[in-house]
């Protein structure tokens, strides 16, 4: 193995921190021993802080109607063809109620930008959600909102945000994005976030369009600098629906990779492997685990709108993304030694 790469990896244990030059390196100079190296690392810093833990979120996709048009998205506003729906109060408090029979302690609410959800509507249902379940953390992943927004959201009793912020580079974010968005003001987001009190998940795609080396480099050094309580890092998957549709997938090694650095940066993170890695490849959320993930989302929605949420083709939608398959994902686990818990999973400091 290179011995600049065993260097840089060491002093990444140390320090958690590079240069975004030498984060490239490590990057472009990828090899199954330096992934074998930073697996062996983030793994053991994980087991220090969370042992063989992984936490479950029940997840709940509230909506596909988004107001936004992102270009690889694929429940963007100008996809003709999605079949549009919204979960009603009843039935986002009947998912909790079944989900917290099923051992779920964290509730993550996500959706397109819809305006049908409004700051009253979400407080209403966020406080709802504390009032039956006390013990209950909720997760929100609504998009970008006023600072106003946020701050409501929080009063009414929601613990965590989740927002992407998809690329650290201001040029490339606008190759993603239409012309509405702004790589500014995705940031602003953030820091009003955190500023608040939220505990704050960012994120981004591996192999998306024009992505760059450089652009991941970025990428780490942003999770270092910002210190996020969870960070999700899937493969960019194609959808159909998108002026995105020819361009490859991102690659699940890559991803495991940049899960094992992304843990090495930030040892507490609530780190997700994703529903993403999973639907490229079979053991995909086990080798997320064991590249240094500790989180998993299993799918609360109802099962007759699990199969509308596509925002990108092929994802998992029944099986062990049910969350009556639970037992399934928690057997899956095991088999690679690690135990699914139904702790709220609250980052360790």
């Amino acid at each position: 193995m290179d011995e600049r790469i065993i260097e840089l990896i060491n002093k990444l244990e140390k320090t958690r921190s590079l240069s975004v030059e030498e984060y490239e390196y490590i990057i472009e100079n990828k090899s199954e021993q330096s992934a074998a190296l930073l697996r062996e690392k983030a793994d053991r810093v994980r087991r220090e802080i969370y042992g063989t833990d992984v936490y479950i979120r029940g997840l709940i996709e509230i909506s596909n109607y988004c107001k936004n048009d992102c270009l690889y998205c694929g429940i963007r506003r100008g996809n003709k063809a999605c079949e549009r729906y919204r979960l009603t109060e009843e039935e986002i408090l009947s998912c909790c109620e079944q989900g917290y029979a099923l051992g779920f302690r964290t509730f993550v609410m996500q959706g397109g930008e819809d305006a049908y959800f409004s700051d009253e509507r979400m407080c209403r249902i966020i406080s709802e959600i504390k009032r039956r379940y006390p013990d209950c953390a909720v997760t929100l992943s609504l998009g970008e909102k006023s600072r106003e927004s946020y701050q409501k959201l929080f009063d009414a009793g929601a613990d965590r945000y989740l927002l992407r912020h998809e690329t650290a580079d201001k040029e490339h974010y606008e190759k993603l994005h239409p012309k509405e968005l702004s790589f500014e003001n995705r940031m602003r987001c953030l820091y009003d976030l955190k500023e608040i009190g939220f505990q704050v998940g960012c994120g981004f795609m591996v192999g998306s369009p024009y992505q760059t080396s450089r652009h991941l480099a970025k990428d780490l050094k942003f999770v270092e600098e910002f210190q996020p309580d969870m960070c999700g890092i899937g493969p960019f998957v194609p959808h159909s629906a998108t002026p995105f549709s020819s361009f490859s997938q991102g690659s699940a090694e890559l991803t495991c990779y940049l899960l094992s650095i992304v843990r090495l940066i930030c040892p507490n993170i609530l780190l997700p492997s994703t529903t993403a890695l999973g639907t490229i490849l079979p053991d995909g959320r086990e080798k997320g685990i064991l590249s240094g993930a500790n989180v998993v989302m299993p799918n609360l929605s109802p099962e007759e709108v699990r199969s509308k949420y596509t925002l990108y083709n092929g994802k998992i939608s029944t099986g062990a993304e049910s969350a009556q398959q639970k037992n399934g994902l928690a057997g899956k686990m095991e088999k690679i030694g690690y135990s699914i818990v139904t702790a709220r999973g609250d980052v360790i400091k």
